[in-house]
Parts: structure tokens; C-alpha cells; sequence
């Protein structure tokens, strides 16, 4: 029997890229998932496809930013399943690159929202729940390897990562006396949606491939996989850290 067997996982962002490919890993493995994301019928595909799969799966329509959604999101996921064992806070915006003196104040605060408020909401509430039911829980947030590095155009996306890494350090301080551990899972480019809209045209593409040595982009099920582990227990010593799945895209420039 897996240890997953039986326990609760909650995934925002989950109707598409990471978040789904980490709801259906959850569940393949016996897990009973709560997905959370804006689009509803995207939302409804993922927990459809969880049921083909045998598991058992809820969508909660949520806006991360709000938080009467996010407390809501909690309160659904426990009237529905008994409790809460993991989350992955995935749910995030690439919102609009350009230069700081052009972002506009609206372009901050939609990025800044989404991205670390959210992941601070989903904290606030998934913690909360969590110390209640008195046993170990785990959390892993969505940053990346722009929480480590700044570039030209992406002020506002990379301060809201390095904001999530921050977080993620200080949640876990919080919560490692309370068996509860927080870490974060730091990407760089995923084969997703995101990443078509990003680097989609041919000259972008070839650019951003150059920054990765290993010559490929990474897929959504190899950071789902590293998710999955990091909640498990097998990953019960490791707490307040960040996990980087880049490859190779900050050991260097990449010159060979």
C-alpha cells in the first residue's frame, strides 16, 4: 500500500501544466485531491481525468489573491476529505514583462498578488488547518529559478519568486516545531502553456534553450515527480529549502 493511500493533497494551479500532472501523480498514487485554479472547465478536466484514473478528485474554483476564496478552498477541501496532508502551491502568473519604468502599477499588483500573495494565503490557511489536526503535514511552493537571479524585463515576476523563496523560509521556521515542513520547488523552463506563450516564437525559443546545457526544456511530470517526493516522507528531513530543476541553467553560462 502507498503511503499516500488515504491522505488529502491540495493543488492550486492545478487545471493545466505542473498543477495537473502533480494532481494526477497524487492520485495515481492513492492520494484524494482537491484541485483549485480560476478556469472551471479546465479545473473539470483535470478531476475528470483523476477519475479515469481510479481516484477519487474535487475541483474548488479559486482566485489565490482573495482571500475569502483561499480560506473557502480549506474549508471545502476538509468538508470534503476529513482534513489536509499536502498542498502545492503552484498557482502563479508570468504577468506582463517589460522594463520597470514602463510596468504599469495594475501589471505590480496583478503579479505581486497571484504569485506571493496567493502563495501567502495558501499558506495562512493550509498551516492553520494543518496545526488543528495535530499530525505532520508537508507544503511545497511554486517558485523558480527567477527567484534566485534577476533578468532584463522581468522586475515584477522575479521580485514575486524571490518573495516566494522568503516565505517558503520563514513558513518553515514556523512550522518545524509542529511537524508541519514548507519547501519550495524552483523551475526553469517547463514544457507548459506558460512557456508557449513566453518563448513560443522560434527566435525566443532557440534563445531560451541555449540557457539550458542540457540542451531541452524540462516536462511538467518531472517537477510533479520532485513535488511528490518532497511531500513524501522520504523527503522528512528536509525543510525550508528550495529545490532547483533547471537543467544546468544557473551552474553557468552556458558556452559549449
Amino acid at each position: 500500500m502507498s503511503e499516500w493511500t488515504g491522505k488529502v493533497a491540495l493543488v492550486t494551479g492545478g487545471t493545466s501544466g505542473i498543477g495537473r500532472e502533480a494532481a494526477l501523480l497524487f492520485a495515481q498514487q492513492g492520494a484524494r485531491v482537491v484541485v483549485a485554479g480560476r478556469r472551471e472547465q479546465e479545473g473539470k478536466a483535470t478531476v475528470d481525468l483523476i477519475r479515469r484514473a481510479d481516484g477519487e478528485g474535487l475541483f474548488v474554483k479559486t482566485d489565490v489573491s482573495r482571500l475569502s476564496d483561499v480560506r473557502e478552498l480549506v474549508d471545502k477541501t476538509v468538508a470534503a476529505f476529513g482534513g489536509l496532508d499536502c498542498a502545492f502551491n503552484n498557482a502563479g502568473t508570468e504577468g506582463h514583462w517589460t522594463s520597470i519604468i514602463e510596468q504599469t502599477e495594475e501589471e505590480w499588483d496583478s503579479t505581486i498578488d497571484i504569485n506571493l500573495k496567493g502563495t501567502w494565503l495558501c499558506l495562512k490557511f493550509e498551516m492553520q488547518q494543518m496545526l488543528k489536526q495535530g499530525r505532520p503535514g508537508a507544503i511545497v511552493n511554486n517558485s523558480s529559478v527567477a527567484g534566485f537571479i534577476g533578468s532584463r524585463g522581468t522586475a515584477t515576476y522575479s521580485a514575486s519568486k524571490h518573495g516566494v523563496l522568503g516565505l517558503t523560509k520563514a513558513a518553515a521556521l514556523e512550522g518545524a516545531r509542529m511537524g508541519i515542513r514548507v519547501n519550495a520547488v524552483c523551475p526553469a523552463v517547463i514544457e507548459t502553456d506558460m512557456s508557449e506563450r513566453l518563448f513560443g516564437e522560434p527566435e525566443a525559443r532557440k534563445m531560451s534553450l541555449g540557457l539550458h546545457p542540457i540542451g531541452r526544456f524540462g516536462t511538467a511530470l518531472e517537477v510533479a515527480e520532485a513535488v511528490l517526493w518532497m511531500c513524501s516522507s522520504a523527503a522528512g528531513f528536509m525543510t525550508g529549502q528550495s529545490l532547483v530543476l533547471d537543467g544546468g541553467f544557473l551552474a553557468g553560462p552556458n558556452i559549449g
